[in-house]
C-alpha cells in the first residue's frame, strides 16, 4: 500500500518516520497484515538515505508494531500494542484518546443552524443482527428481486462498446430510461409525461432535494402531512424553510388547514405515509385549486402505490393538474431494491430548466450504466412482471397481518383501511390499557421490529398506533411474530 509520510514536525528524520508509522498503526489507518514499502522504496520516495528508514523500521519491529518476512517484505503485526480507535477528521490528525466521546467537539467548524436539529441516521437497536420478526417499514423483500435477469442485462450493458461511450451525460439521466419511465408511469399510473418531462434521480429523496433547492428559500413556509414522512420534513428544514404540519384525516390532508403563505406542499395522496389512506377526489380537487390560487407547488410522492390489493386506484394529482402546479415523484426503491438508488420526478415545463441545472450542480448525473440496465429491464417487460409477482406475494402477507390483528388484538388495535403499499397502520382502541412506548420496548426485547406511529408525528399524536411493515418478513414468520407482539401488549398493560 502507498502510505503517505510527511517529514515536517519535530525530531530527526528517523524519529519523524517512526512516529508517523506508529500513529498510523495505532489509529487503524494501517491494519494488521498490510505490507509497507521496502526501505529502499520509501527512502527514494522521501529523498532520504535508506539507513534513515531502516532505523525507523527496526525500532517499530522491536516494539512489536512491524515484522519482517524473509523474501516478502515488512508487515504490520497482528494485534500491535496499544491500538486505539480509528482516527477521525475532527481530530486534526491527532490520535484520539481512549474513551473520548464521538459527540461534536467544542472547537472546530460548525454547520449552519438547521443542521443542528437534523439527526444522523442511527443503526437499528438490534444491530448487528437482524430481528427475529422484522415488521420494519419501507423495505421490500430482496429475495423477490429477479437477480438472474438483472445480472444478464447488466452484463450486456457492460460491453466494451458501451464503456467506450461512457463519458459525462445528460443531467436528466439516460434517454432510454426516461422514455421507459414516461411510458410506464403513463400506463401504470395515468401520469401525463414524455421523456423530456422526466429527470432520473438517486432515489426519491434526491428528487425532493432538487425541488426544494429550486422552489424553497430560507424562511419560506413548507406544508407537510401530519403524521408524515420524517426525511421530507427534515430535508426542507435543512434548506432553511419553516416547516409546518397539516392534519391528515380519513380523506387525506386537510386542505382548509394549509397556511395561505405555504410555498410548497408535500403530500402522499395515493397511500398516505404512514396512515395508508388515499386522498379523496374532493380533497385532490381542492388541493389543486388551492395551489393555483396561492401560486404554490405541490410535490406528489407516489412512493409505493405500484403494489395494490383491491380498489381501483385514484388518478394521481399530476394527471388532474392543468395549471402546472404538481411535481410527481416516483421511486424504484420499493419495487426493486433501495440499493439501486433510482428514482425520478416528472416536472412541469416551467420548472424543467431549473431542475436540470440543479441536478447538474448536485452530482451532474447518476450511474448511467445502471440506468441503461433498468431501461432495458423495463423494455423487456421484466419490471411489470416483477411487480405482478411481488404484489401477489405481498397481498398474502398483508392478509395474514389483517387477519391476525382482528383475531389476536381485539380490543387493542384496529387496522386503518388501505389498499396499497408495503405497510399498514393500526390505531390503539380507546380501551387499550397498554402504553405504546412500553409495547414497542417490550417488542424490541422480544426480537420484534415494529414502529410506533408517534415516530411519524412532529407533534404528540392524539391517538397512538403502530406501523407494521410486511416487505421484509417471510409469510411463515408473520403469525408467530404477531402472537408474540400480542403478549407484549399484555405485559405492557400490567
Amino acid at each position: 500500500m502507498d502510505f503517505h509520510v510527511s517529514l515536517g514536525g519535530r525530531g530527526d528524520l528517523t524519529a519523524r518516520i517512526y512516529r508517523q508509522i506508529r500513529d498510523a498503526v495505532l489509529d487503524g489507518r494501517l491494519r494488521a497484515g498490510e505490507r509497507l514499502p521496502s526501505t529502499r522504496e520509501l527512502a527514494g520516495r522521501l529523498g532520504v538515505s535508506r539507513n534513515t528508514v531502516a532505523l525507523a523500521y527496526e525500532r517499530l519491529s522491536a516494539e512489536g508494531f512491524l515484522a519482517g518476512r524473509a523474501g516478502a517484505g515488512t508487515f504490520v503485526c497482528d494485534g500491535p500494542p496499544g491500538r486505539t480507535f480509528p482516527r477521525s477528521a475532527s481530530e486534526g490528525g491527532a490520535r484520539r484518546d481512549r474513551g473520548l466521546s464521538r459527540s461534536a467537539p467544542e472547537n472546530g467548524v460548525r454547520p449552519r443552524a438547521p443542521w443542528a436539529s437534523v439527526p444522523a441516521a442511527d443503526a437499528p437497536p438490534w444491530a448487528p443482527g437482524a430481528p427475529a420478526f422484522d415488521f420494519g417499514v419501507g423495505a421490500p423483500d430482496p429475495s423477490l428481486f429477479p437477480l438472474e435477469a438483472w445480472r444478464r442485462i447488466v452484463t450486456r450493458e457492460l460491453r466494451r462498446k458501451t464503456i467506450a461511450s461512457a463519458g459525462y451525460g445528460d443531467p436528466a439521466g439516460h434517454a432510454g430510461l426516461r422514455e421507459a419511465i414516461a411510458r410506464h408511469a403513463g400506463v401504470a399510473r395515468s401520469v401525463r409525461a414524455g421523456a423530456d418531462d422526466v429527470i432520473v434521480t438517486q432515489g426519491a429523496q434526491q428528487a425532493l432535494d432538487l425541488v426544494g433547492r429550486v422552489m424553497v428559500g430560507p424562511g419560506d413556509l413548507v406544508a407537510v402531512e401530519e403524521p408524515g414522512y420524517p426525511p421530507a420534513r427534515l430535508l426542507f428544514r435543512s434548506l432553511g424553510a419553516r416547516v409546518t404540519g397539516v392534519p391528515v384525516d380519513d380523506e387525506g390532508i386537510d386542505v382548509a388547514a394549509i397556511p395561505d403563505a405555504a410555498r410548497l406542499v408535500y403530500v402522499t395522496p395515493s397511500h398516505q405515509f404512514p396512515l395508508g389512506v388515499p386522498m379523496s377526489p374532493a380533497r385532490r380537487t381542492a388541493l389543486l385549486a388551492w395551489a393555483e390560487r396561492r401560486d404554490a407547488v405541490v410535490v406528489e410522492d407516489d412512493y409505493d402505490s405500484e403494489f395494490r390489493f383491491g380498489a381501483r386506484p385514484l388518478e394521481p394529482l399530476q394527471s388532474l393538474d392543468r395549471a402546472g402546479r404538481v411535481v410527481y415523484v416516483g421511486s424504484f426503491s420499493k419495487t426493486l431494491l433501495p440499493a439501486l438508488r433510482l428514482g425520478f420526478l416528472v416536472a412541469p415545463a416551467s420548472l424543467r430548466a431549473a431542475l436540470h441545472a440543479a441536478k447538474r450542480l448536485t452530482d451532474w448525473h447518476g450511474d448511467l450504466l445502471t440506468q441503461a440496465a433498468l431501461a432495458r429491464f423495463m423494455e423487456e417487460g421484466l419490471l411489470a412482471r416483477h411487480v405482478r409477482r411481488a404484489t401477489r406475494e405481498y397481498a398474502v402477507r398483508r392478509e395474514l397481518i389483517v387477519t391476525s390483528l382482528r383475531r389476536d388484538f381485539s380490543g387493542l388495535l384496529r387496522p386503518v383501511d388501505s389498499a396499497a403499499g408495503l405497510h399498514l397502520c393500526a390505531r390503539f382502541l380507546p380501551g387499550a390499557a397498554a402504553d405504546p412506548d412500553r409495547v414497542v420496548s417490550r417488542a424490541r426485547e422480544a426480537g420484534i421490529a415494529v414502529e410506533p406511529l408517534s415516530g411519524y408525528h412532529a407533534e404528540p399524536p392524539g391517538r397512538p398506533g403502530l406501523v407494521i411493515g410486511y416487505g421484509a418478513i417471510p409469510p411463515e414468520r408473520i403469525e408467530p411474530g404477531l402472537r408474540r407482539l400480542a403478549e407484549c401488549f399484555r405485559e405492557a398493560a400490567r
